[in-house]
């Protein structure tokens, strides 16, 4: 599955890492946090290695809906709830900073922009109360919003909050941009070097990868959920999948962002090309690994575009992945206790462009002692954490239990059987729990357990990948990794 933004986009290849450099800082992630965080430090003259395990924009900028909006759904009653108001309005300072920044960035880049309004709505009676919420916490942070009775919209709608001024971009065009400048300053992108291992050094830190390794004064995991990372972040971030798709409709789209209030939930936003107006359609998530069927969820969307909008014509579908953080807050810090020279930036709850870009800004004031007013924005892991408690409590149970579960169900012996094409199934090998599965007539045997915190893998339908319900890690079936905490491959 493609993401759309990639389907006719130039993207030059780059070469990956040949040998050992040395450089004041690494950048680990070439998505919206790590090319930002790179091009600002290597404006100041730093010199600066970005190493991507994929390609530029590969994992979630690249699939996102690329909604730069400072309304976000339900965010900011859930923060108000968990810390009150006056860290709400920090956080709001913070996406306000990134937004600037990025539209900034798109107007001296001639990077298309649509200024557009966004809108939280309710899909039914039952989430009317969390709309009137999202208005009020909002409001008490100073947002201009509206509560609007009545929405333009072929869907069902019970009203909603809307935020006009907002905008949409392509976030691969953005990504594109960030990269050629990044270069042009001087520092380095390598693409295909995954960063393994990470050590400490008398002048910092080394990443190795496969290629080479790379010794460096500081460094920046900008990965999603941070990899060298095994007890303390992960177990701070729900892993989740969301599922999106581009249309051709008949007929004229909406021009405004729409995001539902509620499960399940339906995020909608308009799309120029050269031809037409496209409609993006995502949502349908679920914690990764946990799904009874992943495949039942991408229907679901598909059913739900064909209902409310008959004639669609299905362009691309896709995926992306995003961490949810239990306290509610993202988080910029240290990737491990007492290691502050690895420091890194998560749990942007599927609001990326505007919290990615500030969480940026906020790294490179902490490396350049030029710490922005609302710095301590993201530092409510802690702050916050007697509150968190019970969150945390539900969180890690739920880890624990797929852990044990996982491993109580292996109770059979492998049969020997491939399985049927598209298939995937997991079964006991001697005493070693083995993924099976069928690709493009290709049978694949590799390791289940998880290579990040040992759980076992599950098999996804929708995209024919094995995926680890603790904490999102994702790997394709002969054992590459594909994303999440892991950074070493199944064995075979």
């Amino acid at each position: 599955m493609t993401s759309f933004w990639f389907t006719d986009a130039p993207t030059p290849t780059r070469p990956p890492l040949v040998g050992d450099i040395e450089v004041d800082t690494v950048v680990i992630g070439a998505g919206i946090v790590g090319l930002t965080t790179a091009l600002l430090l290597a404006e100041q003259g730093r010199e600066v290695a970005v190493l991507e395990a994929r390609r530029v924009g590969a994992v979630t900028t690249g699939a996102s809906t690329a909604k730069i909006s400072l309304l976000q759904g339900t965010r900011a009653q859930a923060i108000a709830r968990r810390h009150g108001i006056p860290v709400l309005s920090r956080y709001l300072a913070a996406n306000q900073a990134g937004f600037d920044w990025l539209l900034e960035f798109c107007l001296g880049h001639e990077i298309a922009t649509q200024r557009v309004p966004a809108v939280t709505y309710a899909q039914n009676a039952d989430e009317v109360a969390a709309v009137r919420a999202e208005y009020e916490a909002t409001r008490a942070i100073g947002l201009p919003t509206q509560l609007v009775d009545e929405l333009e919209a072929p869907f069902p709608t019970h009203g909603g909050v809307r935020l006009r001024e907002q905008a949409q971009v392509d976030p691969v065009a953005v990504l594109g941009a960030l990269a050629t400048d990044i270069e042009t300053h001087g520092a380095r992108i390598f693409e295909s070097t995954r960063a393994r291992r990470l050590r400490r050094s008398k002048s910092g830190v080394v990443i190795g990868t496969d290629q080479g390794e790379v010794s460096a004064g500081s460094a920046i995991v900008a990965t999603g959920s941070p990899v060298f990372d095994r007890l303390g972040l992960a177990a701070q971030l729900t892993a989740q999948r969301s599922y999106l798709a581009a249309f051709e409709v008949p007929g004229p789209i909406s021009q405004e962002m729409f995001v539902s209030a509620g499960q399940p939930t339906r995020s909608l936003r308009w799309c120029p090309t050269e031809t037409d107006d496209v409609l993006l359609v995502g949502g349908h998530g679920h914690d990764v690994g946990r799904a009874d069927s992943e495949a039942d969820h991408v229907a679901q969307l598909l059913d739900w575009t064909d209902r409310w909008f008959p004639g669609a014509r299905l362009l691309d579908r896709w995926s992306a992945q995003d961490y949810h953080p239990i306290s509610e807050l993202p988080y910029v810090g240290a990737v491990q206790p007492g290691l502050d020279e690895v420091q890194c930036a998560t749990g942007f709850a599927k609001w990326g462009m505007t919290n990615g870009v500030a969480a940026a800004l906020e790294l490179v004031g902490r490396l350049t002692d030029r710490e922005p007013a609302w710095s301590g924005a993201y530092d409510g892991w802690r702050s916050g954490a007697a509150k968190t408690l019970f969150a945390g409590v539900q969180a890690n149970a739920a880890v624990a239990r797929h852990m044990s579960t996982g491993w109580l169900h292996l109770v059979g012996p492998d049969d020997g059987a491939a399985p049927p094409e598209g298939e995937g199934k997991v079964e006991r090998r001697g005493l070693h729990p083995t993924a099976r599965c069928t690709i493009g007539g290709e049978s694949h045997a590799v390791s289940a357990v998880c290579t990040h915190l040992w759980g076992i893998l599950n098999w996804n339908d929708a995209e024919k990948t094995w995926d680890c319900p603790l904490h999102g890690s994702r790997f394709a079936p002969d054992g590459t990794v594909l994303e999440g905490p892991a950074t070493t491959p199944l064995s075979r």
